[in-house]
């Protein structure tokens, strides 16, 4: 078996590990890899070839390859260097990595630190356990937005979308354009689960019916789907009896949600949090084992590649400076408390001696609200959407002002506001 060794070993070659292996570079580490197992880099922003991207951090309207392509070429001008074709099987807790190659074949890595950066991936049919047959032309949104933009292949003529995440809402546009015809997208939730650009420029923008409380109770066809029957759901997602309605199909797209890629993460010991099934982690974006850091997607689901980014510099940064020996002592530890209407707080637990940027979405919409973050730091919200992440940074001053050893971040009405004055 072929042994390597390196300051930094970068798992996965997306946008994430894009950014966290350049952090690392820039910050010390020597030696820096990244462990790709597709034939090339960008990760899923290869097939993202609509545009909305860098507008936060290169204020230009960019697709998905053209600010993959941008990390890219530093990385190319760099010395970092990049395995292609390789999956990773296993990460242990002392940070060896094995791999298998498809030119060397199994490959050691062993490397002082660790950036976990493998992304998601999508929830299936099987996920959803929806009644009915199993023919062709069933496939999660992503799957088709590969046929189309990467094959050059469109999977239908006439498709039925369930679930309104950004993939979704994206490929509605695209099928239209492509010249098929997309008869609904159907979501549970009573409000769409996408970002409100992408149901304006997707869905209102070429007129495709978005039913909300409604989910797919039946799949039709044999060898091929011929159709779906949809209902409205209840407070508790069950089928409303008598609200059936069958609709002509002969494709349909799963837009249910993303799945950090975490088998690697388990395994290696990593401890998970069930809300996000990524990994907990501080303010360095470190596990809870010394020297494995997460960023990105596999580490929550995030909503703008922008975001990605800038968390993932922040993991690569401090990986950089775990391995030269710049990492300070920690005086006090905060634990943070997702509060009134925060489903999750990223990072977990924060240090008095760094600025924090804290990120989070909340549990249902609401209007004219206050971002309140344990009453060191507020901001007022016109709108706040499970769908919108919310971040907010805090000073080290800040963070050392705090009463004991909890951080409670929560969402205060309009009222409650003026009460608290």
């Amino acid at each position: 078996m072929r042994q390597l060794q390196f300051d930094v070993a970068v798992i996965g070659g997306g946008p994430a590990g894009l950014a966290a292996a350049l952090a690392a570079r820039r910050e010390g580490a020597a030696k820096v890899v990244i462990i790709e197992r597709n034939n090339e880099l960008g990760g899923i922003l290869q097939q993202c070839i609509h545009h909305g991207f860098g507008l936060h951090r290169f204020k230009a309207e960019l697709t998905g390859p053209e600010y993959a392509q941008r990390f890219i070429n530093e990385v190319k001008e760099s010395d970092i260097e990049v395995m292609l074709e390789t999956m990773v099987l296993e990460v242990t807790d002392d940070k060896k990595i094995y791999a298998v190659n498809s030119k060397v074949g199994m490959v050691e890595i062993a490397a002082q630190a660790v950036v976990l950066a493998m992304g998601c991936r999508e929830r299936t049919r099987g996920a959803l356990r929806i009644p009915g047959s199993r023919p062709a032309g069933v496939y999660s949104a992503g799957t088709a937005q590969r046929f189309v933009n990467i094959d050059g292949y469109v999977p239908g003529k006439k498709a039925v979308i369930l679930g309104s995440g950004d993939i979704g809402l994206i490929m509605a546009r695209r099928f239209t354009l492509e010249g098929a015809k997309v008869e609904a997208v159907v979501e549970v939730l009573p409000y769409a689960a996408g970002l409100t650009r992408n149901v304006v420029q997707c869905l209102e923008d070429f007129d495709i019916p978005l039913y909300l409380q409604s989910t797919v109770v039946q799949v039709h066809g044999d060898k091929r789907i011929e159709g779906v029957t949809i209902a409205q759901v209840d407070e508790k997602w069950n089928p409303v009896p008598g609200t059936e309605k069958y609709i002509e199909c002969d494709t349909l797209l799963l837009s249910v949600g993303l799945v950090p890629e975490n088998e690697l993460s388990t395994q290696a010991g990593v401890a998970i949090d069930p809300i996000t099934n990524g990994p907990i982690v501080n303010e360095s974006m470190m596990t809870n084992i010394p020297g494995i850091f997460a960023c990105g997607n596999v580490l929550h689901v995030h909503d703008l590649v922008d975001n990605v980014s800038k968390e993932a510099e922040r993991a690569g940064e401090f990986a950089g400076r775990y391995v030269t020996g710049q990492g300070g002592q920690v005086s006090k530890r905060i634990k943070v408390v997702a509060g009134e209407n925060i489903r999750y707080v990223v990072p977990h637990e924060v240090s008095t001696t760094e600025p924090v940027e804290f990120f989070m979405r909340v549990q249902r919409p609401d209007e004219n609200v206050t971002l309140d973050v344990g009453g060191l730091r507020s901001q007022r919200k016109q709108t706040v959407r499970p769908s919108e992440m919310l971040n907010i940074t805090i000073t080290p001053e800040q963070l050392q002002s705090l009463e004991g050893d909890t951080l409670t971040i929560q969402i205060v009405s309009q009222k409650e506001a003026a009460a608290r004055g």
